[in-house]
């Protein structure tokens, strides 16, 4: 049973702010409330994450614990926007372990994984086409993040959209020279993991 008491401000946090979950991104503090469980008192944070029509109840002892966090401040948002532009690092793995890798950095909730993501998956038009996995992650990513610079900039989703693909144009094209680059960095790599395994 939910009690009618509400709470403004706890652990740091108060209600109307926007905040990070790691699994699901940016959403809002709706309230924070008190439940009673099995004869226990329990304070939720209820947070709202409006584009996925979806509500979470987050005990407030465990906020920390499970990775939710206050928006990034502007100088972190400037080094993710900072990382997009940044030459796109592709580990010469099977594409399963990769994707498990990238799922992983934009579920961490750390803004400049996520990015990181955005980088090293992003295609210009010159580039061939990405594989429906890629372009899911992709994405996903590129959704978080620009949900997150928009809370923080106070912008509308499409306008930070607009913002990131005008850091990826600034990126180095991954022309014929940057394949070549990247095999011999891959060759260097499979070096490198022949004498760590001597």
């Amino acid at each position: 049973m939910t009690n009618a008491k509400k709470h403004s401000n706890r652990h740091g946090y108060k209600t109307g702010e926007f905040v990070v979950y790691p699994a699901h991104g940016v959403g809002q503090i709706m309230a924070i409330e008190e439940q009673e469980v099995a004869g226990f008192k329990l304070e939720l944070f209820v947070i709202s994450f409006e584009k996925d029509k979806m509500t979470l109840r987050v005990p407030t002892a465990k906020a920390t614990s499970v990775g939710m966090r206050k928006l990034a401040e502007n100088a972190l948002v400037a080094k993710a926007l900072e990382t997009i532009t940044g030459r796109a690092r592709i580990k010469r793995t099977m594409w399963s372990r990769r994707a498990q890798e990238y799922e992983a950095k934009i579920n961490s909730g750390d803004l400049i994984a996520i990015a990181e993501v955005v980088r090293d998956l992003h295609r210009s038009d010159a580039q061939p086409e990405q594989s429906y996995s890629e372009r899911q992650l992709y994405e996903a990513a590129l959704d978080r993040m620009a949900r997150e610079v928009a809370a923080v900039n106070r912008l509308h989703e499409t306008e930070a959209l607009k913002l990131i693909e005008a850091q990826l144009a600034k990126s180095p094209k991954r022309v014929k020279g940057a394949e070549a680059e990247a095999e011999v960095e891959a060759a260097n790599e499979a070096e490198d993991e022949q004498e760590e395994a001597a």
